[in-house]
């Protein structure tokens, strides 16, 4: 099965012609109009949807849904996620990475002590942080070299400079 990312999800109605508001988790926002197809994720369904047109609109991104043609069903959408396959985004430069990649991999210092998994990532505006839970939770800086010394996809791990106490 395809691996599906959260991209974004529906923040309300735009208008009154089913047009619906995107909090876009892209960057920059517009993006998301990018990546096709979108399945809508909802807490009883998850349904495919066609974009039929979409724009950024001042600090939000508006787009208009097949299938949707008025309010009450654009409404209806609010707090519905909105996720694509994973083979939509480009492969990242190197030493770069998407942080759904990130996300579910062990973190271990460089001695070998697991600190649990990446179970989020946050951006902070200095650096990204990864949000690690293990028998308790760490905030480890996203900083390659200095803490993250070695990001390994495919074993699923991440070795890091961190004092496990800390």
């Amino acid at each position: 099965m395809t691996r599906q990312v959260v991209v974004g999800e529906v923040a309300g109605a735009f208008g009154v012609k089913g047009w619906v508001k995107i909090h876009s988790h892209t960057d920059p926002p517009g993006n998301i109009l990018n990546y096709q197809p979108w399945t809508l994720v909802g807490e009883v369904e998850s349904r495919p949807v066609r974009v039929l047109a979409g724009r950024v609109h001042g600090g939000a991104v508006v787009a208009q849904l097949e299938g949707v043609v008025d309010r009450d069903q654009a409404v209806r959408l609010r707090y519905t996620r909105i996720t694509v396959p994973r083979e939509c985004f480009p492969p990242p430069e190197p030493g770069h990475y998407y942080w759904s990649d990130l996300v579910g991999l062990k973190v271990r210092t460089e001695a070998g002590e697991d600190l649990g998994e990446v179970r989020e990532m946050m951006a902070t505006g200095a650096n990204d942080v990864m949000i690690v839970r293990g028998e308790r939770e760490r905030l480890i800086p996203f900083v390659l070299g200095a803490y993250v010394k070695a990001v390994d996809l495919e074993q699923k791990s991440v070795t890091v400079d961190w004092d496990p106490d800390f």
